[in-house]
């Protein structure tokens, strides 16, 4: 199915997006080797990883590494501290040196913020904005 998928997005230059998930044990698609191999076998551009840092720092961790082994998949990068599932610099993560490293290798994809805000009202907007400034000051 996601072959017959990719044949119909590629002429139109779309990507469908497999996204590992954390939240249940019954769940099929957990870890990004899993995904990467899928991806390999459907063999297209059109088919590629949705890396959730979250997700997969609960599953599995060593990021960085894991991203490196999966990166020729990867089309769209979630962010969301763990734990909690808030702005970088709320959990264990390293945003700082997560942000270097995908500058370095140069992504020009999205980085979507899939997060809730670790404080209410404009005050939990400004440390959002405070901490994607501060974690995305690497260079």
């Amino acid at each position: 199915a996601l072959k017959r998928g990719a044949e119909i997005l590629e002429p139109h230059g779309l990507t469908m997006v497999l996204e590992p998930l954390s939240d249940s044990p019954d769940l099929y698609l957990q870890n990004s080797d899993q995904t990467y191999m899928i991806c390999k076998g459907v063999d297209s551009p059109s088919c590629k990883i949705l890396f959730d840092i979250y997700h997969m720092q609960k599953t599995e961790g060593h990021l960085i590494h894991n991203m490196d082994l999966t990166w020729d998949e990867i089309a769209y990068i979630q962010i969301g501290d763990n734990p909690g599932r808030k702005e970088p610099t709320t959990g264990e993560i390293n945003y700082k040196n997560v942000f270097k490293w995908i500058h370095e290798k140069g992504f020009d994809g999205v980085l979507g913020m899939e997060h809730g805000n670790s404080k209410d009202g404009k005050v939990g907007e400004q440390a959002v904005i405070d901490a994607y400034k501060q974690e995305d000051s690497f260079l």
